[in-house]
């Protein structure tokens, strides 16, 4: 069992910054690839950014590449990080962290943070 916790949103404007943590409370989560999803209010959940087991390997989906990183610390907080710059009124979403085997569809992960709202809005 893996359980996640992420923090770190909030309201921002438009072009500006927030990052994202993702907590992971096991010893084991450097096995999991790990993962960034959103959901928008009346939307499906939608993949934003992956980065592998090692954080060797990263993959973005096409409208955050540039603005966003996706970075892993295995050495000793067992967090994922995901740094938003540039941000846009469209990035407003629930942000979901998510640890399993990887790729940018949902059936890829096993276990699910309980999302952390950003609201980009002047």
């Amino acid at each position: 069992q893996v359980q996640l916790v992420e923090s770190g949103g909030g309201l921002v404007q438009p072009g500006g910054s927030l990052r994202l943590s993702c907590a992971a409370a096991t010893r084991t989560w450097r096995r999991y690839a790990m993962g960034w999803f959103r959901q928008a209010p009346g939307k499906e959940r939608e993949f934003v950014a992956t980065i592998s087991w090692n954080g060797g390997s990263t993959y973005y989906e096409d409208s955050v590449k540039g603005r966003f990183t996706i970075s892993r610390d295995n050495a000793a907080m067992n967090t994922v990080y995901l740094q938003m710059n540039s941000l846009k009124p469209e990035d407003t979403a629930v942000y979901y962290c998510a640890a399993g085997g990887g790729g940018s569809s949902n059936r890829g992960y096993d276990y699910w943070g309980q999302g952390t709202q950003v609201t980009v809005s002047s």
